[in-house]
């Protein structure tokens, strides 16, 4: 078994065709057709069902399929940070995020680093919550992530600064006469809440159930950047975090009492590369909220 047999295990497996398969990885079908069996000879049985229409994975194909990826994804990494060592290679850099950071932090800090370094090409992964996050950097994903404190992490994190959960109102709402809008005021409204499995929908839960309740669905949404602009519209309140808001929006936005902050950290698997270094240096020119005395902390 070698990962030139994985990859091309893997692309059939995402094409359903070993036709396209071979296309997407410029080689011929023949050859592509006995790399598999090779494969199959030396694990001792078909992977791949034929079919007259392309084909699927047999049940040991799927068992093989995620271990295939992260193999490959190891590999990838490894041959990048190889490069980086040793100075070969800087020209790419991989963020996994979460989806509030990339939302509201990542353009600003984005913004700054294509004018320090132009010639480095920065790749996005995005992740709706946590763990899902923490789990794909522990697999190989991303040369750094940005995100919520990740539990038991065994590199080094850089701790930088907090993002603020505030309330989006719609345009005449009396409640934007207050400074801070208490969130047990909010019990008898329908909110605009996150898809089931989100991050910001368990943010949402915890911080109501502080309040005393438990929210009222009226509309759920995976995208962070649409949350506010639904509540703008009328059809409920919501939290998210301050930084992701667009100018035209934070008239409609309050403060909650009390109040709730997370920490964002940078971290990675083993230790910093000048790259991924001089990513946190951008990071933390970022604007970062400041805990507020007796906020409530998330993290």
């Amino acid at each position: 078994m070698n990962l030139r047999q994985l990859e091309y295990f893997a692309a059939i497996a995402e094409e359903g065709s070993i036709t396209r398969a071979a296309e997407r990885l410029f080689v011929s079908q023949p050859s592509l057709s006995q790399q598999i069996a090779a494969l199959e000879q030396e694990l001792g049985g078909d992977l791949l069902e034929r079919l007259p229409r392309g084909v699927r994975l047999t049940a040991a194909g799927q068992q093989l399929l995620p271990e295939a990826r992260a193999v490959l994804r190891h590999a990838r990494r490894g041959r990048r940070s190889v490069r980086m060592a040793l100075g070969l290679e800087a020209g790419q850099l991989e963020v996994a995020a979460a989806t509030s950071a990339v939302a509201g932090i990542l353009p600003t800090v984005l913004q700054d680093w294509e004018h320090q370094y132009p010639a480095i090409e920065v790749s996005l992964l995005e992740f709706p919550h946590r763990r899902a996050l923490d789990e794909a950097v522990r697999d190989g994903a991303g040369d750094i992530a940005v995100g919520s404190l990740p539990r038991d992490w065994p590199g080094p994190i850089e701790h930088l600064g907090y993002e603020e959960f505030v309330a989006v109102l719609p345009d005449g709402d009396p409640l934007l006469a207050r400074g801070a809008v208490p969130l047990e005021t909010l019990a008898d409204r329908r909110w605009v809440h996150f898809a089931e499995g989100h991050g910001l929908a368990a943010v949402i839960d915890v911080c109501c159930a502080a309040a005393g309740f438990s929210p009222r669905v009226a509309i759920r949404t995976s995208q962070v950047a649409a949350a506010p602009r639904f509540a703008a519209a009328g059809l409920g309140p919501t939290l998210v975090p301050s930084h992701v808001l667009p100018d035209a929006l934070l008239e409609l936005a309050r403060p909650v009492s009390p109040r709730f902050v997370r920490p964002v950290v940078a971290y990675t698997r083993s230790q910093w590369q000048p790259i991924t270094a001089a990513f946190v240096a951008s990071l933390r020119s970022y604007p970062w909220d400041t805990k507020p005395d007796g906020a409530f902390d998330l993290g």
